[in-house]
């Protein structure tokens, strides 16, 4: 006890580190117990945050703020609708069309591996080719049940969403239109010593801005140039495939990865072993290439310094917590937590203010 006390007092001695940890907690408390009900306004939030970048370039050319904040909610108003009307009812329908086709690709897979035993049979036996097609047909009727689930839940929050739709570009127009006052009001509520506070948040700031519009360019170019790719090609469900790859840069190391089973496989039941399967996947490698030697490079100018491992462990544990939104913000939480990591010893360095 005597040493978690000395530690108390050598950690939480000066306010400022204090303050540091309430606003922290505070933070975590809001978001793990309200964050269903603030849904909306976090969610307006992060997009204010993120067309905030906009409004600055457009400030800087002589633009007042109230007109540049006009433009770029009713350009944001835009894009939301294009996603909406022109985008979700293809990649709804080209879902029901793959689903549809699924007894069709089972089957074909089924003779696929049935062969196997025949033209290998000192590596593959009939007995090892039943036991992983019962395995793949109980793993295929549980993955109808999720659907079947997530699809009575999505009708069932069909009034939610519509709410959503109306709160969230009104909530992102007041919150870029009077950024200066929420602010101001959110500082006066805040602890007086935060000296610290603003020392983590320019270090957060600084990576997270530049990630978070980074990646969202970084989406939407890769899902862009893969959707032309695969229609050029003419690969079946492209919308649907195209917007997997695209969210595929989300989770670094593991997305592009796991994408490229659905990819490969529809890729195989529509050509089988040929060229444009070949072709296909060459494509493929050569968007992967450029995505991580040219593009990332050109979109996030300061390099975001964490490690793989602590990249991974960030994106499943905020990711469990949070589902999308917690994968989307592994990176930029993680380097909140290195920041704050960072700045804790050195804590003792920073004079408490009168």
């Amino acid at each position: 006890m005597e040493t978690i006390r000395e530690w108390l007092r050598r950690h939480f001695n000066n306010p400022q580190v204090v303050g540091l940890a309430l606003v922290l907690l505070a933070g975590f408390v809001i978001v793990i117990l309200f964050g269903n009900m603030l849904a909306p306004v976090l969610a307006s939030v992060v997009f204010a945050y993120l067309l905030d970048g906009p409004v600055a370039v457009l400030e800087r050319h002589r633009v007042r703020r109230t007109l540049a904040v006009t433009a770029v909610s009713l350009l944001f108003l835009l894009v939301l609708l294009f996603t909406l009307l022109g985008i979700l009812p293809r990649l709804s329908a080209q879902l029901t069309q793959l689903i549809d086709q699924v007894p069709d690709m089972v089957a074909r897979g089924h003779e696929a591996l049935m062969r196997l035993p025949e033209r290998f049979p000192e590596f593959v036996s009939e007995d090892q080719v039943i036991e992983l097609i019962t395995a793949l047909r109980s793993e295929a009727g549980r993955l109808g049940q999720r659907v079947l689930s997530l699809s009575l839940a999505s009708l069932l929050g069909l009034i939610t969403f519509l709410v959503y739709l109306i709160l969230v570009p009104l909530l992102v127009f007041f919150f870029l239109k009077d950024k200066e006052q929420i602010i101001g009001w959110l500082s006066a509520h805040l602890p007086r010593e935060r000296t610290l506070s603003a020392t983590v948040w320019r270090e957060v700031h600084a990576q997270i801005g530049n990630y978070v519009r980074g990646k969202v360019w970084e989406i939407f170019i890769v899902g862009a140039v893969s959707y032309v790719t695969f229609t050029f090609l003419g690969l079946q469900y492209s919308v649907l495939l195209a917007t997997l790859v695209g969210l595929s840069v989300i989770i670094p190391y593991i997305g592009a990865t796991v994408v490229t089973i659905p990819v490969a496989l529809v890729a195989y039941f529509q050509w089988g072993w040929s060229a444009q399967f070949a072709w296909l996947l060459i494509a493929y490698l050569v968007i992967q290439v450029l995505d991580g030697n040219v593009l990332v490079p050109l979109l996030f100018s300061e390099a975001v310094n964490l490690h793989p491992i602590a990249i991974i462990v960030a994106v499943l544990f905020f990711g469990g917590l949070w589902g999308f939104w917690g994968v989307f913000f592994a990176i930029p939480l993680a380097t909140l937590v290195q920041a704050v990591i960072r700045a804790w010893p050195r804590a003792r360095e920073f004079p408490a203010e009168a």
